[in-house]
């Protein structure tokens, strides 16, 4: 196998492992039913004021999530295509069936049954997963998930660290989808801005983990340079 083609499957591998770990968390965010994630605030605002202005019979939430998504990746394709790679794709593909198998396994355990005290514990809990999963994944360098790329993208060009842009953008994210008819509950308020913040922390510790990772299993890599 070519070095380069052994590394790019190692580092996809290791985005999946991210990806799946982030996607407990959000699992664990979205059984608690304390609201949605800042991103699909803004998704569900544009899904029912464009379902109410159409006759489109078709829309659901979900598609509109997903052309969304794809109006981010063609405009960084048409803008800067370096922060598209093949992981983006894998991410808008596998996020949504890894969310629906922790749901089947984990629905008994966690839900809207539960006492209010035991739904913020796993609100919380989701958040600091779905953060730590999230840097691993940005971290593979193999690609991100189309909702972080815009505070990605940000953060780069305006040289600000990633934490404070994140808490931007999901507030963004959230006021614009909330004005649009999007629901607003307490968890979309602790998801906009600890996740930012606890994925600011986790990054160096998630590079290191990646970095010995690439270095074990590909030493040649580690040894020319």
């Amino acid at each position: 196998m070519k070095k380069g083609l052994k590394e790019t499957i190692l580092r996809l591998v290791i985005l999946l492992a991210g990806l799946t770990v982030a996607h407990l968390g959000v699992t664990l965010f979205l059984l608690a039913d304390l609201g949605a994630d800042p991103f699909n605030v803004l998704v569900q605002g544009i899904f029912r004021t464009t379902k109410s202005l159409s006759g489109w019979a078709f829309l659901t939430h979900g598609y509109t999530h997903m052309a969304i998504c794809f109006l981010i990746i063609i405009v960084l394709l048409i803008t800067d295509r370096s922060y598209i790679k093949l992981g983006t794709i894998v991410c808008m593909i596998c996020g949504g069936p890894i969310i629906d198998f922790f749901t089947g396994l984990l629905n008994g355990i966690v839900n809207s049954g539960n006492p209010f005290i035991i739904r913020i514990i796993t609100l919380a809990a989701g958040c600091v997963i779905l953060a730590f999963g999230m840097t691993i994944v940005m971290k593979s360098d193999a690609g991100v998930g189309p909702n972080d790329l815009v505070a990605i993208v940000i953060s780069d060009k305006l040289h600000f660290a990633f934490g404070p842009t994140r808490i931007g953008t999901d507030v963004c994210f959230v006021a614009v989808g909330f004005l649009l008819g999007g629901a607003l509950n307490i968890g979309t308020i602790i998801c906009a801005f600890l996740v930012g913040p606890v994925a600011q922390i986790f990054l160096p510790v998630s590079g290191r983990i990646v970095e010995f990772i690439m270095h074990t299993f590909t030493p040649e890599k580690g040894e020319g340079a």
